[in-house]
């Protein structure tokens, strides 16, 4: 089986600054990888191009095998294979069902699925009961658990996070880790971004290593240690 994602020669900049130069890297599907790097590396850059929302500026993206056009009709199918939970996500006004549930809405599910899905996400996150709640009432942790919960609800092939395990409590910190363990095992290809490795817990992986929006030579595979508190 080949790789799910295959970047060649891709670079990305924003005016004069270059801010991502990868000349080769492959994804392997159903594989959990982290992105580290420090601040101003090029992980965010690297996950939007991932999530197919931000084009290279030069370079070819290959997914599945086939070179992605960004110009394209295929585009928006490719979207919504891959999700991308930004490090503080924007949750809607209204009820955390509302939340959840809204992208199964635009794609049309029917009710009945809509809200079997919609509990089943929640309970994974730890949240079932919270269906009535005010999405922006709730804790920072708790708000990135229903923010995961809105991504897992699609069911995609792909999730990307960005730094999420950042700015949340140790009980959040601990479910979010439990979750994004586990998907691999569901055929989930996961691509985690952060600063901080240390802070992953017990999670093992493939190191993806960024400097100046540049592949380093730590790569590899990683078993992280306890958690750093």
């Amino acid at each position: 089986m080949g790789p799910l994602y295959r970047l060649e020669s891709v670079r990305k900049c924003y005016g004069e600054k270059e801010a991502l130069e990868i000349s080769a890297l492959e994804i392997r599907e159903g594989s959990f990888n982290f992105l580290t790097g420090p601040n101003g590396s090029g992980k965010t850059t690297l996950l939007s191009i991932l999530a197919f929302l931000l084009p290279p500026t030069s370079g070819e993206l290959s997914y599945s095998g086939k070179r992605v056009d960004w110009r394209g009709p295929d585009l928006v199918a490719l979207r919504r294979e891959a999700t991308l939970l930004h490090q503080s996500p924007y949750l809607f006004e209204g009820t955390v069902f509302s939340n959840v549930a809204y992208g199964l809405k635009v794609r049309g599910v029917a009710a009945g699925m809509l809200r079997e899905r919609t509990g089943k996400a929640l309970e994974m996150v730890g949240l079932e009961g919270f269906e009535e709640r005010k999405a922006r009432a709730l804790s920072g942790g708790e708000m990135q658990r229903v923010a995961l919960a809105r991504a897992l609800v699609l069911e995609p092939r792909v999730l990307l996070l960005d730094e999420p395990l950042a700015n949340v409590d140790r009980e959040s910190a601990g479910v979010i880790r439990e979750v994004i363990a586990g998907l691999p095992a569901r055929g989930t290809t996961v691509v985690m971004a952060t600063h901080d490795p240390g802070r992953t817990g017990r999670l093992d992986g493939v190191s993806i290593h960024l400097e100046e929006g540049r592949l380093s030579r730590r790569q590899g595979t990683i078993c992280e240690g306890p958690e750093i508190s």
